[in-house]
């Protein structure tokens, strides 16, 4: 698997975006999302990656910095052809290593808590994040969980 920083202006990726995003409305009432689209994600503060096996894209994910100690996950997204091969594992990984390099603190992240996101919520568990109230922007929300981890 190769993960790159993705410019965020194919096709593919586009299209993996999109899928995020639709995953999201179906199962999050519209104020309790928090998914970004393409412009959001092209912000100077957010790193976006694209994980790809030759030409075939994988999954992405993307590390927003909070500010020069804290960094937040977004964007984590498996291509649904690529589910339960490792893909997140792989792409989480990359992500928490990043943020050890430019120094944070702390990595945060914000996912639903209705049952289709119990996946997402049992592999950040696995990497030793840990359920924290709403950081930066985010307030107490019922339909959003939050998670951290001391790095």
């Amino acid at each position: 698997m190769d993960i790159k920083i993705d410019n965020l202006t194919g096709a593919e990726v586009a299209e993996l975006v999109g899928e995020h995003l639709h995953g999201m409305r179906l199962n999050s009432p519209p104020e309790s999302i928090h998914a970004l689209n393409l412009d959001q994600l092209r912000k100077p503060e957010i790193t976006f990656w694209s994980a790809w096996e030759g030409s075939e894209l994988l999954g992405c994910g993307a590390l927003k910095e909070l500010d020069d100690q804290h960094g937040e996950i977004k964007s984590m997204r498996t291509s649904s052809s690529h589910l339960r091969k490792g893909v997140a594992k792989q792409l989480l990984n990359h992500i928490i290593e990043e943020a050890k390099q430019r120094g944070y603190h702390r990595l945060s992240l914000e996912t639903g808590s209705m049952d289709a996101f119990e996946p997402a919520r049992r592999l950040y568990a696995s990497f030793g994040f840990q359920f924290c109230m709403p950081f930066a922007d985010y307030m107490d929300d019922p339909n959003s969980v939050f998670m951290t981890m001391d790095l």
